[in-house]
């Protein structure tokens, strides 16, 4: 009995049409990085477990529930990447980078995590996301997010989200704040989700940001985190906000946005949406100062956001661009060899090439047709006899004879080919 191959759950492949989209939109916004000077980098999809265990939090989600964990022929623990930010500070380290600040890198990459797959939700899934380290000042903040708002805009798709911002402050902010709120939620502890009494020991903000209908009850009526920010704290976010108000970035303030990862500190985002249902969040971010020393490198302030590229591209109409290309079609197998030179010619020559090898002269232009030609170049008895092709517009139905020698000037002269 033969076996059937299915892709593992959660995963899936990238074919035909939508690789071109996929990819395609990462080249747009890919553009829209390198305006802001924005540097790529590629790092493994594997590292060191620890790479993404003291970043991360062992309270943190992906940390406990969601890594790809194994070890390998030689004994090491080794994670699938679940996020870029952790690995891309581990490249920036160990390859001596921040001696060259200030640093703007994007990545671009599958990512790893397992959870129970729903719409928008996958367990490899691709990512794209921007980091800046070595600049603690709050315009950093405003021009991270004036380039998520510029992607959204270039994507024709800003009338459909929005931009949720909150702020963690500082270290002794986030103490102060800490005790209050589990002073406050210590009254309900046996009320709490199971996970929220865990978090509660272990890393209470995160429980403003749970899910569960009964700790939202409970959490709405919390202290705030902004009545306990100091100073330098408050005038941090206020810098922030007034910078994204004099370049018209409209946002909310979410008390309850604490991202879900240990290294979050000042300014927290996420960029959200309601049309794509429950998974309503399409692009996030924040600024993690301290986490390159909490890495083993010196203490540097940084801020970044990323998106998942699915998700994104089911909220955006992005529709492929092809560029026809031209077909070849030898309609006497005397004259294949012929085609086959003339196939390789014209594509050193930059042009993208169907060769039609087979079939009779409806099929080799259904062929033709299938791969979006628009022009089709025939190699037939009597012209190739007169030392001639035979052109024919598969758009126009018009078609006219030209020397071998003046293909090439035809060809150009047409520009149909290269129609979008």
């Amino acid at each position: 009995m033969s076996q059937k191959f299915q892709p593992v759950r959660g995963t899936y492949d990238l074919t035909f049409d939508q690789y071109e989209r996929h990819t395609q939109l990462v080249r747009k916004v890919e553009s829209i990085v390198r305006r802001y000077s924005f540097s790529g980098i590629i790092t493994p999809i594997f590292e060191h477990t620890s790479v993404f265990t003291k970043p991360l939090g062992d309270t943190s989600d992906i940390v406990g529930k969601e890594m790809y964990t194994f070890t390998d022929k030689g004994g090491e623990s080794i994670t699938l990447r679940p996020e870029g930010t952790a690995a891309a500070i581990r490249a920036i380290i160990s390859e001596g980078l921040t001696q060259q600040l200030p640093l703007k890198l994007f990545y671009y990459g599958p990512m790893f995590r397992y959870e129970r797959p729903q719409a928008g939700r996958f367990r490899q899934h691709y990512q794209f996301g921007v980091e800046c380290i070595g600049v603690e000042s709050p315009l950093a903040d405003v021009e991270v997010l004036h380039l998520a708002s510029l992607v959204f805009k270039e994507l024709g798709i800003s009338d459909t989200i929005t931009l949720e911002l909150n702020t963690l402050g500082d270290a002794e902010s986030r103490k102060a704040y800490r005790e209050a709120l589990v002073a406050y939620l210590s009254q309900y502890q046996n009320e709490l989700s199971e996970d929220s009494q865990r978090r509660l020991l272990t890393n209470p903000l995160r429980i403003l940001d749970s899910k569960n209908e009964g700790d939202k009850k409970i959490t709405a009526n919390a202290p705030k985190l902004s009545q306990y920010l100091n100073d330098v704290s408050k005038t941090y976010f206020e810098k922030v906000c007034s910078g994204l108000e004099s370049l018209g970035i409209t946002y909310t303030l979410n008390d309850h946005l604490v991202r879900g990862l240990d290294y979050y500190n000042h300014t927290t985002f996420e960029f959200t949406t309601n049309a794509i249902g429950a998974q309503g969040t399409v692009l996030a971010g924040g600024r993690y100062n301290g986490l390159v020393a909490n890495m083993g490198g010196p203490d540097l302030p940084g801020i970044g956001w990323a998106f998942g590229v699915e998700r994104m591209l089911s909220l955006t109409n992005f529709e492929v661009q092809h560029t026809h290309p031209l077909a070849v079609m030898p309609f006497d197998t005397s004259f294949e060899r012929d085609a086959f030179i003339l196939t390789q010619q014209l594509r050193e020559k930059g042009y993208t090439v169907d060769m039609v090898f087979s079939g009779n002269a409806g099929k080799r232009m259904k062929r033709a047709d299938k791969v979006g030609a628009a022009i089709a170049i025939i190699l037939a008895g009597d012209e190739m006899a007169r030392g001639e092709y035979l052109l024919r517009n598969l758009i126009t139905g018009e078609q006219q004879t030209v020397g071998h020698s003046d293909l090439l000037r035809h060809i150009q002269q047409s520009e149909i080919h290269k129609q979008q």
